[in-house]
């Protein structure tokens, strides 16, 4: 074996410059398949990241019936109870509670439907991010009534600013209707910019004054890693039994169905990566054998049993791979190390990526188990590539190869 392994890597750097090509491609395939996965994975996950901390939490509880029709007038009963068992939960990070009701905010130029979201200034800012996105103004720092945030898409929309007055007109759990004056004091931009003309903020207080009860639609919480999410929601829905416990999966299946398409389209990738490569290793290795024609037709006059000539072609192939996988795979390695401290700036198409929930900089991730798939998928491919060459190899006959020029 050992001499096998001797001749055959003396062998492949006998024309070095083709080698060396096979080798270079061999790296570029695999660590631009690397870079393509990482990429994807890194936006797949911000955009999943951005949605939980800018609006849906790891965890939403309603009542059975809000989410069929979203009428205000099915409200969280109980509030005290549902607090306390939440404050005893210790995977529980922290809570929110909301009222939600859909209306209109009217400007002096242009109205809007819109959802209105009523929250606790304190607790909000535990549960989302929504305070470090405010643009202009302030994050409900103000001592007025009656304060509201907005988004700055639809502040554009609206043609309104910091201190204008606008009013918001939606249904109570009666039926009535409801109108209220309302100044701006923060104008916020999340990444998704639907989400930014579509939602306005105020504080759970000026809205309770409003409709005359405080009442409560929907619980929002944080749990202390995204690994609790599905043990705590299904822990909380026992103990819950007369709420609907949504985790974010089943909130906005979309997000967990994009990681199991991206999983499939990831797979595609690599294959076809690896397809282009197998033709190039079999072309390379196809020449070596027909250029040492002689050389095997005389091994196998003095004695080499065909099975040491399929080994000797495979080894070869093997060995081109072995030096250029690994090289491919710390390569990738090292660009995703640096790409995802440092991002990569995609503000040139900045506005079409807000549109799907996505920032400017997009900072690539991968699963470190996705190296040994790779490696194993390397392996696998070489050894099919080395397959065609090795039959020719076994094809030759010693007399006619041997007296070839």
């Amino acid at each position: 074996m050992k001499t096998t392994l001797k001749i055959a890597w003396r062998n492949i750097w006998r024309t070095p410059l083709r080698s060396l090509i096979v080798i270079g491609s061999i790296v570029l395939g695999i660590w631009a398949g690397i870079f393509v996965v990482a990429f994807c994975y890194g936006l797949n996950k911000q955009r999943t990241t951005s949605s939980i901390e800018s609006a849906i939490s790891h965890i939403q509880i309603h009542h059975p019936e809000f989410r069929e029709n979203f009428e205000s007038k099915f409200v969280l009963e109980n509030p005290e109870l549902l607090k306390t068992t939440l404050q005893k939960d210790e995977d529980v990070q922290a809570y929110a509670l909301r009222s939600l009701l859909f209306g209109m905010i009217n400007s002096p130029i242009k109205s809007n439907g819109v959802q209105i979201i009523g929250v606790h200034k304190d607790e909000e800012r535990n549960v989302t991010n929504l305070h470090t996105k405010i643009t202009e103004g302030t994050y409900f720092n103000t001592k007025r009534k009656n304060a509201i945030l907005v988004g700055e898409a639809l502040a554009k929309k609206l043609n309104v600013r910091l201190r204008s007055k606008v009013v918001l007109t939606f249904q109570d759990q009666e039926n009535n209707i409801i109108s209220g004056a309302f100044r701006v004091c923060g104008i916020f931009k999340t990444q998704y910019t639907r989400y930014d003309e579509n939602h306005v903020f105020i504080q759970n207080k000026d809205l309770h004054r409003l409709v005359k009860t405080e009442s409560y639609h929907q619980a929002a919480l944080l749990c202390n890693t995204l690994e609790q999410v599905e043990s705590t929601s299904q822990s909380l829905q026992l103990q819950l039994k007369n709420y609907d416990v949504k985790d974010w999966k089943r909130i906005s299946p979309e997000l967990a169905y994009a990681d199991e398409v991206m999983e499939t389209w990831l797979f595609l990738i690599m294959v076809i990566i690896m397809l282009a490569l197998i033709f190039g290793i079999i072309n390379t290795m196809l020449m070596a054998v027909f250029e040492r024609r002689k050389e095997l037709g005389m091994l196998m006059a003095i004695g080499m049993n065909k099975s040491k000539v399929f080994l000797l072609i495979l080894t070869e192939t093997l060995l081109l791979a072995l030096v250029g996988a690994p090289t491919g795979m710390l390569l990738g390695a090292l660009t995703i190390k640096i790409t995802s401290k440092t991002g990569i700036d995609l503000s040139m198409v900045g506005e079409g990526l807000q549109s799907v929930g996505l920032g400017n900089i997009i900072y690539p991730v991968i699963d470190p188990k996705f190296y040994l798939f790779i490696g194993v998928l390397v392996f696998v491919f070489t050894l099919i590539s080395a397959i065609y060459p090795s039959k020719k190899a076994l094809k030759l006959k010693p007399t006619e190869a041997i007296r070839t020029i």
